[in-house]
């Protein structure tokens, strides 16, 4: 569980700012040249490529390349990188649905193009990204294939308290159980993923609760 935990914020924390910032830039600030429309297809594309292939790039450029080792950084940049493209995609698709009249009507009273956005578009576009980030690291926790190949192990006697640290994480913890001929393990496997479950609710629904605050709290204001 601690391991999940650490995963989880480390991922947020290096994902969350590139996603955003990219879309940011895609939708408010580069022109739709051919250029800007093959790095949104290939965004896209990115999405949808299966999860070992991110493991196999991890491995290589942060296990092997970077140096980092068989750590939770090489790990949570791995899954940064698989869930990042998902976090970009729902960011551009929050931005679009603001409606022009805000930024015509900031731009209208003097403000930059940066206030703009600040003040008027990323505060009725928030509830959509929170959605999106909420649900790109919910299935960010349900990994295990890319952590496999990056150094995630079977069994961690001590909880990692650094970034260098090694680890395991639930998903991982739950391959490994249930493969296993005894039933204790079975046992065992089975209440990790009534756990993980449960982590999994917790995420959705904070997903839920937020987007209802933001959008009350919008449309108050």
């Amino acid at each position: 569980i601690v391991g999940t935990l650490w995963m989880m914020i480390l991922t947020a924390f290096l994902s969350i700012p590139l996603g955003v910032g990219a879309a940011i830039y895609l939708e408010e600030y580069a022109k739709n040249t051919r250029a800007i429309r093959l790095v949104k297809l290939n965004i896209q594309n990115l999405a949808g490529v299966p999860s070992i292939i991110y493991g196999m790039l991890g491995l290589t450029l942060f296990v092997r390349v970077f140096g980092l080792g068989r750590s939770l950084l090489a790990g949570s940049l791995t899954m940064a990188l698989l869930i990042l493209p998902v976090i970009t995609i729902a960011a551009q698709e929050a931005l679009r649905g603001v409606p022009p009249t805000l930024r015509q009507a900031g731009f209208g009273i003097g403000m930059t193009r940066w206030q703009v956005i600040r003040y008027q578009v990323l505060p009725s576009a928030l509830p959509g990204m929170l959605t999106g980030i909420i649900l790109a690291l919910s299935r960010a926790v349900g990994e295990s294939a890319p952590l496999l190949l990056v150094g995630a192990t079977a069994y961690s006697a001590y909880l990692p308290v650094s970034p260098m640290d090694g680890f395991t994480v639930l998903a991982v913890q739950i391959y490994n159980w249930i493969d296993q001929p005894q039933k204790a393990f079975h046992d065992l496997s089975a209440a990790a993923i009534i756990v993980l479950l449960v982590m999994l609710v917790l995420l959705n629904s904070t997903a839920i609760y937020l987007r209802q605050h933001y959008r009350k709290k919008g449309s108050m204001g």
